[in-house]
């Protein structure tokens, strides 16, 4: 198996449900609906799944062997967690652009800027 993309549709804050994504593997095909969950030990990922008569959820796609769904699961937490690093460090930069201290808010007087001065030495 060859995952050639990941994609985090979505992410979530307030729930157990953390990220929806879509996996591409060789190229060819495409899994959608993906979950990334909070579990009571760490993070794992869900298979899409659909509801039958009886009320049990089935997974519509997912890997045969036990290898296959490690593989899956680490390319996908792994994609996960770099996401969440790069918009952590996107976060800080607005934070810092617009002044504002990150955890903290808009500042109610803007924070002090160095001015610059020309210093002649002799």
């Amino acid at each position: 198996m060859n995952i050639t993309d990941i994609r985090i549709r979505r992410t979530y804050q307030d729930a157990r449900l953390r990220a929806v994504v879509s996996v591409t593997i060789d190229n060819d095909l495409a899994i959608h609906d993906i979950k990334v969950i909070e579990g009571p030990q760490r993070l794992f990922v869900a298979m899409p799944s659909r509801r039958d008569e009886g009320g049990t959820y089935r997974d519509i796609a997912h890997p045969i062997s036990p290898q296959a769904r490690k593989e899956l699961e680490d390319a996908v937490l792994s994609k996960y967690k770099e996401y969440l690093r790069q918009s952590q460090i996107q976060e800080l930069g607005s934070d810092f652009s617009t002044g504002t201290v990150p955890g903290m808010g808009t500042p109610e007087v803007p924070i002090a800027r160095p001015e610059r001065t020309n210093f002649f030495l002799h």
